[in-house]
């Protein structure tokens, strides 16, 4: 992206932007690695972090922003080797859950995106959390510009309130169980 500017802060939000950018491609260039391609390490990641609600074909195709097809692939590749199962849910005959294999975590040991992990731990406690900060607005910014679901966890939903420690969804009208309450969440929306 190029654009002339006599001002210095559209500069360096222009070089934020061109260095953004340059990180991603290199994210997802070592994404192709350990015989997956960049897109089935990404939904590894999502049903390592997707509770129990979110963790069905369809809320991974909205957190990829994939098409069904290229979904339906990805989970098809990644069931072939062993790291997902797709199963019927509990209570609804109809309803698929994907679920991370033993095989699946493991792979996940190895997850290219670790030593991007430990950079981000060198920036040192005030930059890091600053830069999560920052990440975390921009892409709620983004997320609410172009209508996605912000997937996050209940502590920052508006639709999660809690209730004697117990945390209740005014969406799906459940409790939610504690070990759930950390991981992302189709059904989120950020408090504002």
């Amino acid at each position: 992206m190029s654009r002339k500017s006599d001002r210095a802060d559209d500069v360096a939000v222009g070089q934020t932007l061109a260095q953004l950018e340059r990180l991603a491609r290199l994210m997802r260039s070592a994404s192709h690695t350990k015989g997956l391609n960049a897109a089935q390490w990404e939904a590894l990641r999502y049903l390592d972090r997707a509770n129990s609600f979110s963790n069905s074909p369809g809320a991974l195709t909205r957190y990829l922003g994939a098409t069904k097809g290229t979904t339906s692939q990805t989970v098809l590749s990644l069931i072939k080797k062993g790291a997902v199962t797709k199963t019927l849910r509990n209570n609804d005959g109809r309803s698929v859950v994907l679920v991370l294999t033993e095989a699946g975590q493991k792979i996940l040991d190895d997850d290219p995106l670790l030593s991007l992990e430990k950079a981000i731990a060198k920036l040192g406690d005030k930059t890091s959390k600053r830069f999560s900060k920052g990440l975390i607005e921009l892409l709620q910014i983004e997320v609410g510009r172009q209508g996605e679901p912000s997937f996050g966890n209940c502590a920052g939903c508006a639709y999660a309130s809690k209730d004697q420690g117990d945390v209740w969804c005014k969406v799906l009208k459940v409790n939610i169980n504690t070990n759930e309450t950390h991981k992302i969440c189709v059904y989120h929306k950020a408090k504002i």
